[in-house]
């Protein structure tokens, strides 16, 4: 407890007592961490609560209007509609968080590994995203070499590179293009994705893989999110062997995931 370990073993034992000093000092570190996490998770879930209250006052609000206006013009009544339908579509994206948390809780991920070719993956992402990189003004540059074959699970490496692409054009300036390279070397292979963008500040840097982490301290909608999505990432790319970092300075931010060669 608070003993101290010299305290505790007599002089003849003095190496014992360093050794259970830094077991007890680890421990201390591992109690606090966790402490951090479960704050993050506690603040994350009353912000949650407080902001499922806006889009719901209004959509209970437009629809009482719509009932009780029955000669409303039709402009105006698709213009309550579609207002409604937005609010109710963001309750859902609020309720799915409150899932992914409860699901980060009582999941463990399990890989199910077959051979990859993850320039084909990336092509796809980018397709896949074009919808979002639309509304956002944002445009991918994709540069992949070919033959960046990996043994890893397809569903969990997506969810890996989708979370990193999003994060980046959450973040991105509007009109700006996000860079995503990769390439072999001589042990694995590299996949960057580089966005123009505020400068994430260190600290902040140094606790983004972090769960129930987020950039953003005021929330929104552009950049809302349960905090999950970077750390699931990096156990997912630790799981395969490989490394995951990230790096910011002049308005450049670039996350680097690194994977052993098939």
């Amino acid at each position: 407890h608070d003993i101290d370990s010299n305290d505790v073993f007599p002089p003849a034992y003095a190496e014992v007592a360093a050794q259970m000093a830094q077991i007890k000092s680890t421990m201390k570190r591992h109690e606090q961490a966790m402490k951090n996490e479960t704050d993050r998770k506690n603040d994350l879930i009353t912000y949650l609560a407080h902001d499922l209250k806006t889009p719901l006052t209004s959509v209970i609000g437009y629809l009482d209007l719509l009932r009780e206006a029955s000669d409303m013009p039709a402009g105006q009544r698709e213009k309550y509609i579609r207002i409604t339908l937005d609010k109710a579509l963001r309750l859902e994206e609020l309720i799915n968080e409150f899932f992914e948390i409860t699901r980060y809780n009582l999941q463990q991920i399990v890989l199910e590994k077959e051979p990859l070719d993850i320039s084909f993956m990336l092509m796809q992402l980018t397709d896949e995203f074009y919808p979002l990189l639309e509304s956002h003004g944002n445009t991918v540059e994709l540069k992949a070499e070919d033959d960046l074959s990996v043994f890893g699970d397809a569903m969990k490496l997506g969810r890996v590179f989708n979370n990193i692409l999003k994060n980046a054009i959450s973040y991105s300036y509007p009109n700006t293009p996000i860079k995503v390279h990769a390439g072999k070397r001589e042990k694995d292979i590299f996949i960057c994705f580089i966005n123009q963008g505020k400068t994430i500040p260190a600290e902040k840097l140094n606790a983004i893989f972090e769960k129930f982490f987020r950039m953003d301290e005021a929330r929104n909608t552009n950049t809302g999110g349960a905090g999950l999505g970077l750390a699931i990432a990096k156990e997912i790319v630790l799981l395969h062997g490989g490394t995951i970092e990230a790096s910011s300075e002049n308005e450049m931010t670039t996350f680097s995931v690194t994977l052993p060669i098939y």
